[in-house]
């Protein structure tokens, strides 16, 4: 299995059996968005404790293959994260996402490097990178108290 097939493969897998696609009942934070152009809606929650480490994390909305596993995938791998770990690794999937090649951070493994790296060939397709950065704006967005529903028009 080459690079590119073992990219589908996770995409598929988590747009088909999305983790976490669920509400945390005892969540103290959470955040709307919204896709305007290709329908995706997601709705995130996270319960951080008082060391603003995420304890907890989920989503739910709908949308399409890319727009579910990149929600899943991220909720995948922010549990268990500090607040300031969580930051740096959404500014480090955005650059990639929009710019460039590769991650930086050293806070995640190689394999959760590699389920972030799936959507790496999105750039390529700038409708398509709103669908695959709309949950990572909306968790920004909960980890920021902002009451305003994220608006991929406006990012």
């Amino acid at each position: 299995m080459n690079l590119k097939e073992l990219y589908q493969e996770i995409i598929l897998d988590h747009g088909k059996n999305p983790r976490n696609l669920r509400k945390i009942d005892n969540h103290n934070k959470d955040a709307k968005g919204h896709n305007p152009l290709c329908g995706d809606s997601v709705h995130v929650y996270l319960k951080l404790n008082e060391n603003k480490k995420i304890e907890d994390i989920s989503f739910e909305g709908g949308g399409c293959a890319i727009s579910m596993a990149s929600a899943s995938i991220m909720t995948d791998l922010i549990k268990d994260k500090e607040e300031f770990e969580v930051k740096e690794i959404v500014n480090d999937f955005l650059e990639m996402i929009k710019e460039k090649d590769d991650l930086k951070n050293n806070i995640l493994s190689d394999d959760e490097k590699t389920k972030l790296m799936c959507f790496s060939g999105v750039k390529q397709y700038p409708m398509r990178v709103k669908c695959a950065t709309l949950s990572w704006h909306t968790l920004t967005s909960a980890i920021n108290n902002s009451q305003e529903i994220v608006n991929t028009e406006k990012n």
